[in-house]
C-alpha cells in the first residue's frame, strides 16, 4: 500500500525508513547506545526499498550494515577490548587507518562499479558502489568512535540526495538531506568529547 508525503507518492516502506533514518542519526550525534537497535530497524525497511528502486549495491549494503550494527553495539559498550565492560571512547583517525580505509574503499568502489554494470540492470553503477564505499568506512569509523567518520557521512549525503532523487526515492532525498544537519552536530559534539591533545579519552555511558 502507497503513502503520500509531503505531496509526492511513497510507500509505508520509505515513510518507516525516513522515520527510523532520522531517529537514529540523531541517537548517534549524542552517543547513545539505542542508534544500534533504531538502526539495525532502519537497515531492514532500506532493504526492501532499494532492492524495488534498483539500487543493489545499497540494498546488500543494508546486510553489510547489519552486521556492522551488531559489532558497533559491542564495541561501544565494551570499548573494542577483550574483558572489558567500559564505554568506548572518542578519537581520531591515525594515519594508518585512513591509509587502508581510503585504499579499501577506491578499490571496494571500483571493484562494485564493474559487477554492477556486468550482473545487474543498475543504471547508476559508479554512483550506486561510491555510496556504498562511503557509507562502509563511515559506518566503520563510526563503530570504533572515529571523530572523521562524520566528514565521510557527509560527502556520501552529498552524493545520496541527488541520486535518490533521480530514482524517484524523494522522501528518501530529503531524509538525506536533512541528515547534513545532525552529521555536523554530531561532528562538533563529538570533537568536544575529545581531550585536549585528540588522543583516546573516556566518555559517559550513554545507554
Amino acid at each position: 500500500m502507497g503513502a503520500t508525503a509531503m505531496g509526492w507518492s511513497t510507500s509505508w516502506t520509505e515513510v518507516l525508513g525516513f522515520v527510523t533514518g532520522a531517529v537514529c542519526v540523531v541517537l548517534v550525534a549524542r552517543q547513545h547506545l539505542a542508534n544500534w537497535p533504531v538502526g539495525i530497524a532502519n537497515n531492514v525497511f532500506f532493504i526492501v526499498l532499494f532492492a524495488q528502486a534498483g539500487l543493489y549495491a545499497d540494498a546488500g549494503l543494508q546486510i553489510v550494515f547489519i552486521a556492522l550494527a551488531a559489532y558497533g553495539w559491542w564495541s561501544w559498550t565494551h570499548g573494542g577490548g577483550p574483558g572489558t565492560a567500559t564505554a568506548l571512547p572518542v578519537r581520531r583517525t591515525t594515519a594508518a587507518e585512513w591509509a587502508w580505509l581510503l585504499a579499501a574503499g577506491a578499490v571496494g568502489v571500483a571493484a562494485l562499479t564493474l559487477l554492477l554494470g556486468r550482473v545487474s540492470d543498475s543504471t547508476v553503477p559508479f554512483w550506486d558502489a561510491l555510496t556504498t564505499g562511503l557509507s562502509l568506512v563511515a559506518t566503520y569509523g563510526q563503530c570504533r568512535k572515529l571523530l572523521e567518520s562524520w566528514w565521510l557521512w557527509i560527502a556520501a549525503d552529498l552524493v545520496y540526495v541527488p541520486l535518490y532523487a533521480y530514482k524517484g526515492l524523494y522522501l528518501t532525498s530529503v531524509l538525506y538531506a536533512g541528515f547534513l544537519a545532525p552529521c555536523v552536530a554530531g561532528l562538533v559534539g563529538w570533537r568536544r568529547a575529545l581531550p585536549a591533545d585528540g588522543t583516546r579519552t573516556a566518555v559517559g555511558a550513554t545507554a
